[in-house]
This record gives structure tokens, sequence and C-alpha cells, in this order.
């Protein structure tokens, strides 16, 4: 059974910084983009950032250039979003997928979410 498990969200103060993981089991991460999408109460889901199979791409939304950095861990089947300098706005769930390209449009598997809220 494919699993995408998001962990590492919570309450931080404005300023502050989270580490999101997103683990796979089932599923070789190392042969798929993965990317990272948020969803605030009453927006629709954005996408957050995206890293290429080879990690040789990385892409950011304007919003969290220069704060966020995606990473992955191939021997741990795991990508991270290392999120810094977070403000109230970045509130949302966060939730990572499994992508044949980060150009691509085709999503082929959904984490559940994790929830990351800024406030002071």
């Amino acid at each position: 059974q494919v699993q995408l498990v998001e962990s590492g969200g919570g309450l931080v103060q404005p300023g502050g910084s989270l580490r999101l993981s997103c683990a796979a089991s089932g599923l070789p991460l190392d042969a798929y983009a993965i990317g990272w999408f948020r969803q605030a109460p009453g927006k629709e889901r954005e996408g957050v950032s995206c890293i290429s199979s080879s990690s040789g791409i990385r892409s950011y939304a304007d919003s969290v250039k220069g704060r966020f950095t995606i990473s992955r861990d191939n021997a741990k089947n795991t990508v991270y979003l290392q999120m810094n300098s977070l403000k109230p706005e970045d509130t949302a769930i966060y939730f990572c997928a499994a992508r044949s390209y980060c150009s691509g449009t085709i999503v082929h598997y959904w984490g559940q979410g994790t929830q990351v809220t800024v406030s002071s």
C-alpha cells in the first residue's frame, strides 16, 4: 500500500521556523518529483514548492522564495520542506504529492496533510 505521510507541522510564532517531512512507504520517492502544496481556510490549494526526482530542479512559489527550502534524502525515502521566517499568511494545511514532473499537472499520490499555524 502506497502512503505519503507528512509530519512536522504545528503552531509557531511569526518569524519562526518549521521543517516538514514527507515520508513514503510502498513508493520509491526517487522515481518521482515531489511537490508541496498548501490550502488555507476558504482558499484553493496552491503549489508551494517542488523538487525533481534527480533534485536538479527545485521550484518555489513567489510567496515563499528565499524563506522555504525543499530537499530530499532518497536513502530515507523522505522529502523535506524547511520553512523559515514564517508569516501568518503561511497558515494552512500542507500536503506533499508524488508527481511525474514538477512542470506537470498529474499527481499520482497525495499525503493526508499536516497543519501549520503561524500566530502570536
